[in-house]
């Protein structure tokens, strides 16, 4: 004897529930492009890195050298040199208390320069070097972080 099978078949699902689906997927995408729209969330925020705050700004004190005023040789010209020296804001009444050995080992640099070396190209960048050497000899290593030219001139 042939037993015939009966194979059950799921109950045909309604619609409803795909239609509930698609309703829901459609209202979260209107309601974040509403959000984007009117400000709310920024996508590219999301996105966008980190800034640090304003008011993480770095500890820094400044020193000034007195203006430094140098005939240059064989001319009826000189030198006019305004500086000032960035250092940690600990370390200013160390650089205060040496300020004449630091503008007389400047001075004596100074006076030193051929006036031809003046016009040169760069050469803004050798003096500063120089006097941020001289300054590391006479505070010792470590005391400057920077030397600031703010005035240079020939007159």
């Amino acid at each position: 004897m042939s037993e015939t099978l009966a194979v059950e078949e799921p109950p045909a699902g309604s619609g409803r529930g795909k239609l509930v689906l698609a309703a829901g997927v459609l209202a979260a995408g209107l309601g974040g492009f509403a959000a984007s729209y009117l400000g709310v969330v920024s996508p590219s925020a999301l996105f966008a890195a980190k800034e640090q705050p304003a008011d993480a700004l770095p500890a820094v004190g400044f020193v000034d050298v007195p203006r430094i005023m140098v005939p240059l040789a064989g001319r009826d010209r000189q030198l006019v040199l305004s500086i000032k020296l960035e250092c940690p804001p600990e370390k200013v009444a160390q650089v205060q208390l040496l300020m004449p050995r630091i503008a007389d080992s400047f001075t004596s640099f100074l006076s030193d320069i051929q006036p031809a070396a003046i016009d040169r190209r760069g050469v803004l960048e050798i003096i500063r070097a120089e006097l941020r050497a001289r300054a590391d000899m006479v505070l010792g290593g470590g005391v400057i972080d920077n030397i600031l030219i703010t005035e240079f001139a020939v007159q």
